[in-house]
């Protein structure tokens, strides 16, 4: 018998520096081999948010060497789930997807203070994500908490 093929996720947002980055990097995290994930922006800034990335190195995930990615149309095309984040009328829709759209704040500009409970919301959403999808999330994101 072959197994079912893996869900794949396409978080966007529109700088893909902040909160798809964090999402992408729960779900990789939670999820591993069995999800898929992929993660854009609509107007990809430079390098990821440095209050991001620190926020994240708080609860033992790396995402220094991510950079952000520019979002295309075979991004969305080759996934099941496109999750949306504040990037609107921007984000490509292409029938048959599966879309949401989770409202966060944006972490542009804001300190490590302002981005944790962005990132903890965030954390929870993918625990979410994952149980609709029947997937079983790893062991703790964030141990010691």
């Amino acid at each position: 018998m072959s197994s079912p093929a893996v869900p794949s996720v396409l978080f966007v947002c529109v700088h893909n520096a902040g909160r798809s980055q964090m999402a992408a990097a729960f779900l990789a995290r939670l999820g591993g081999d069995r999800v898929e994930v992929r993660s854009a922006g609509s107007a990809p800034a430079d390098t990821v948010n440095p209050a991001v990335v620190a926020a994240l190195a708080e609860v033992g995930i790396d995402i220094s060497a991510e950079l952000p990615k520019v979002l295309t149309t075979e991004a969305v095309q080759a996934s099941d789930v496109v999750i949306t984040m504040g990037c609107g009328d921007a984000c490509p829709y292409v029938p048959g997807k599966r879309y949401l759209d989770w409202p966060l704040e944006d972490p542009a500009g804001q300190g490590v203070a302002a981005v944790r409970p962005i990132r903890d919301r965030i954390e929870q959403l993918v625990r979410d994500l994952l149980a609709e999808l029947g997937v079983e999330a790893a062991g703790a994101a964030h141990p010691g908490r």
